[in-house]
């Protein structure tokens, strides 16, 4: 169940960043892109901020944390670019 709040975490803060990035965009060209940046290394810090409670209080071994980075990060991080390569 927490893994899937933290993916509805990661698709709703791409969601933010790309409506913020879309309100600029009129007068700055690059918001598009550079919000997606900013998501991508926002999203990076907080799964691995993830990983780091896993793996230090939930008592997890970082083998078994792993997958779960790639996934919580992979997805929203594919997406981001994803929308930004072929919609923005």
């Amino acid at each position: 169940m927490r893994t899937a709040l933290f993916l509805l975490a990661g698709f709703l803060l791409l969601a933010a960043f790309l409506v913020l990035a879309r309100l600029f965009a009129q007068h700055y060209p690059s918001a598009t892109t550079w919000a997606t940046i900013a998501f991508v290394l926002a999203w990076f810090l907080v799964t691995a901020a993830n990983m780091w409670v896993g793996v230090n209080r939930a008592g997890y071994s970082a083998a078994e944390e792993v997958p779960i980075l790639l996934l919580l990060f992979g997805a929203p991080a594919l997406a981001a670019v994803v929308l930004k390569w072929r919609l923005l």
